[in-house]
């Protein structure tokens, strides 16, 4: 099955990054994730190629051999999105853990050891949970921050998650939480909402951010604002919807 790799947690952590024409950013963030969690922690870098133009996946493929980082490529035909290219890569990773990252350099892997400290702790008390990256000190157009702000303030009212920057690329899952969340398009802006909803427990953790050193958003203020704030009425809905039901017993016999 596609979401059952034979090497199923072969690794500590599973690097997820969603990528559309990232071949100018993708060989230093390979090289930045190796550098962060090599000879520290077990792991693979998933790039999933979300029909890209260019040479993404050539130049992920050739440094991740330069760094002797174990790789993982899946490649869409067509572009579908960032949440579903996610959804592949978690689908097909291998490791224990799952950190999502951008593609665009704008997150910090050096980060991630932090974020990977603290699952292994919080796995001894908790099925589920998810540690989400804050970025304190954004480092965006002021069009962008006033976006973001609105999206937020609206999210936190209506979802009531408890984390102050959902669009943060940077955050870590079990992949056993990740694989319990609906699959729906734009689906990654809501992660923390719906680990909740399963009962799990949410982590905020300030990170790092940086300008895009290279290529373009792929997102618009219709893409980013509008289409988030209405999908939000649709994930409240399925919250509402969601029962927890808490077992008594269970008896077993052959």
């Amino acid at each position: 099955m596609a979401d059952e790799p034979s090497d199923k947690q072969a690794f500590l952590v599973s690097v997820l990054i969603p990528a559309k024409d990232e071949a100018e950013n993708i060989g230093h963030l390979v090289d930045e994730i190796h550098r962060a969690l090599g000879g520290h922690f077990s792991h693979e870098v998933v790039l999933v190629d979300d029909g890209s133009s260019d040479d993404t996946a050539a130049v992920f493929l050739r440094h991740c051999q330069q760094t002797g980082t174990a790789a993982r490529l899946i490649r869409h035909e067509r572009s579908a999105g960032q949440s579903t290219a996610l959804w592949t890569a978690a689908r097909h990773a291998a490791g224990r853990f799952l950190v999502t990252i951008d593609g665009d350099r704008q997150n910090d892997p050096a980060d991630i050891p932090a974020l990977v400290e603290q699952g292994l702790a919080m796995e001894a008390q908790h099925r589920h949970f998810c540690i989400a990256g804050f970025r304190k000190n954004r480092r965006d157009t002021r069009w962008k921050k006033i976006q973001s702000r609105i999206a937020n303030a609206v999210r936190r009212r209506i979802l009531d998650d408890g984390v102050p920057d959902t669009g943060c690329g940077l955050k870590l899952l079990p992949r056993e939480t990740w694989l319990c969340l609906p699959y729906f398009d734009h689906m990654h802006r809501f992660v923390p909402a719906l680990v909740k909803r399963l009962g799990g427990v949410i982590a905020v953790v300030p990170v790092h951010h940086r300008h895009r050193p290279a290529g373009v958003s792929k997102y618009t203020a219709w893409n980013r604002l509008w289409v988030g704030i209405v999908d939000m009425w649709g994930v409240s809905w399925l919250i509402r919807r969601t029962k927890l039901p808490q077992i008594e017993r269970m008896e077993v016999r052959h």
